[in-house]
């Protein structure tokens, strides 16, 4: 069965996961590409970093984005999110600030979720990495949805905890 997800239940996923689908247009084509994106719950932003290119010449011309978000375990049982916003560079001290920010975050996380020791994600921070600096940027959140699908067998094991904590 497939119900919707409670604004609370989206926002965990949006947190607790740093790899989402972006989607935007550019010159009235859609495209989705994968990116690695740090949710701020302070700022309620979603933020990023790219180079120069097809996508930021993209977003500089129309700032409405879309990211998805899924949890999937299998075809039965699965999580999805859709964020919409609006895209908004950083400029300046707030860009080397909040680019710091999205690789501590993203290296805290990636360290939790699989368990591994990261040591080239400060390198983010390091403008001298990259052959130009990095273009930070954050999207501002504007609405988030959500879909959740769970097997007939998920669903009678979480009714069968919900009678036992009754």
């Amino acid at each position: 069965m497939i119900t919707n997800l409670k604004k609370s239940e989206c926002l965990k996923i949006l947190n607790n996961n740093y790899i989402g689908h972006l989607g935007y247009i550019y010159k009235n084509l859609p495209f989705v590409i994968p990116i690695t994106y740090n949710y701020d719950k302070k700022n309620i932003i979603i933020i990023a970093y790219t180079g120069e290119g097809h996508k930021t010449q993209a977003l500089r011309l129309n700032s409405s984005v879309a990211l998805e978000i899924a949890e999937i375990q299998s075809i039965d049982e699965w999580k999805s999110i859709l964020v919409q916003g609006t895209f908004e560079e950083f400029k300046g001290p707030d860009a080397k600030y909040y680019l710091h920010k999205f690789s501590n975050n993203v290296k805290k996380l990636i360290t939790e979720k699989e368990k591994k020791e990261l040591h080239f994600i400060p390198q983010f921070s390091d403008k001298t990495h990259f052959e130009a600096i990095p273009i930070v940027y954050h999207i501002n959140i504007q609405k988030i949805t959500g879909k959740e699908r769970k097997s007939k067998k998920s669903q009678k094991k979480h009714l069968f905890r919900e009678s036992l904590s009754l």
